[in-house]
């Protein structure tokens, strides 16, 4: 965030978040361990949490495999370089974890896996289940909760506060 507040004058970086989904969520759960400094709340939409726990729950498992060069259980030194799982005791950006319940792309456990970390060390954080929703989010009612449940997350933490 330091990089990308020096390059645009006009970026606020002290009320910045980071938003993501499928790749943009394994990323987040990377960058919570990682870079957990540049960001003030953070929204994880269908998220790996565990390259391990996924490998062996996911359907989708011609991505992974093509990604790391092979299966787990022959590369699993590949899978486990960028594992989120292992940096979740230096995680304290706080996190609003989204996700649907029939995604069998990212299996549920690793949305309650995020989530049970968050809770277990007092990091702020709230989970929002869609439990007749698959990745995308399809339903209009769903989506009308979905934006109003990341609008107020973010506007909880980050709106100016009045003068």
């Amino acid at each position: 965030m330091a990089a990308a507040g020096s390059t645009f004058a006009w970026l606020d970086t002290k009320r910045s978040y980071a938003l993501g989904a499928f790749y943009g969520s394994y990323m987040m759960n990377w960058i919570e361990g990682n870079w957990s400094d540049g960001n003030k709340r953070i929204v994880n939409h269908d998220g790996v949490l565990d390259n391990r726990s996924m490998y062996y729950l996911t359907e989708e498992l011609w991505l992974i495999e093509r990604e790391n060069g092979g299966s787990y259980f022959a590369v699993p030194e590949q899978y486990e370089k960028f594992n989120p799982a292992h940096h979740v005791t230096t995680w304290k950006t706080p996190m609003l974890v989204i996700h649907g319940e029939k995604d069998f792309r990212i299996p549920l456990s690793e949305g309650l896996g995020a989530f049970t970390a968050l809770q277990r060390q007092i990091i702020g954080s709230k989970l929002l289940v869609f439990p007749d929703e698959n990745y995308w989010v399809l339903k209009l009612a769903n989506s009308v909760l979905w934006h109003h449940t990341v609008i107020n997350w973010l506007d909880r933490y980050l709106k100016p506060t009045a003068k």
